[in-house]
């Protein structure tokens, strides 16, 4: 019981962190922050994401390759925050931080409470890595870009003076938030194209068996070709506001349904 409770301090340290920041982000709805509660407010973000990095490392590296379900969603999380960190040094993402930060803290204090470990037996393998790598940089991307498509949503309602449910902090121009989502979309569309190839040209020597149709392989095609098919609406045809939100939505659920889904039913209900 002591040595659960010394475990957890960390944890409740980083949400502490995650909670403080996103709260004052919100207050930033009703009264603009002073700079020196700004650069505050960075430093304690940054000490977030390296508490967050350490805690993963001794999760997922210190004992093995554990690619846990709560794992998972821990680093995910903690991409999609390092993500939004490098974007606002050009644009002010303030309102998205504040969306974002409370589902890291959860998602971050998961793996304290461990349902079940998922160790892969060929860890050492670099193209199994870098297939890892590059899998969960494009989930995270894409929940960047979904976050970000809700958070446009809010923006449009606000900027025609439709009601809205909450009220965040200022908004950049709706034409930038357009297009850093499209960047974002793009560059997920790249590595989830290079995850799909290199899945089904070397399933063998990645996970030790021939390539499977099965459902996670069939919703994550889907996926990508709904976000093809909005980039290439996007060029061709100049898509954007509400129908590039809702394209962008329905490829994420889609990616949930192929990735999340199947590893919470495994590890999570079926304790495999």
């Amino acid at each position: 019981m002591i040595y659960f409770a010394q475990k957890l301090i960390p944890y409740l340290a980083l949400v502490f962190i995650y909670l403080a920041v996103a709260t004052n982000f919100w207050r930033d709805a009703k009264m603009p922050t002073k700079r020196k509660f700004s650069n505050l407010r960075t430093a304690m973000l940054g000490l977030g994401l390296l508490i967050h990095a350490c805690l993963l490392y001794q999760v997922i590296l210190a004992h093995g390759f554990n690619l846990g379900f709560f794992n998972v969603l821990s680093v995910i999380a903690w991409l999609t925050v390092l993500i939004y960190g490098l974007a606002d040094l050009k644009h002010n993402l303030a309102g998205l931080q504040a969306f974002i930060l409370p589902q890291a803290a959860i998602f971050a204090l998961l793996p304290a409470y461990n349902v079940a470990n998922h160790y892969l037996p060929s860890a050492e393998s670099p193209l199994l890595l870098a297939h890892i790598a590059i899998a969960l940089l494009a989930y995270s991307l894409f929940t960047f870009a979904t976050l970000h498509a809700l958070l446009m949503t809010i923006a449009e309602r606000s900027l025609h003076n439709k009601s809205i449910l909450i009220k965040l902090p200022s908004f950049p121009p709706l034409m930038v938030m357009e297009t850093l989502l499209f960047q974002i979309i793009g560059l997920g569309f790249i590595l989830l194209t290079i995850t799909l190839i290199s899945g089904m040209l070397f399933s063998e020597q990645i996970f030790g068996k021939p390539m499977q149709f099965n459902h996670k392989t069939i919703f994550s095609i889907a996926s990508w070709i709904i976000y093809g098919a909005l980039l290439f609406g996007r060029i061709q045809y100049g898509w954007r506001g509400i129908k590039a939100i809702r394209w962008t939505l329905v490829g994420f659920v889609l990616l949930l349904l192929a990735y999340v889904g199947s590893k919470f039913i495994l590890q999570v209900i079926l304790g495999r």
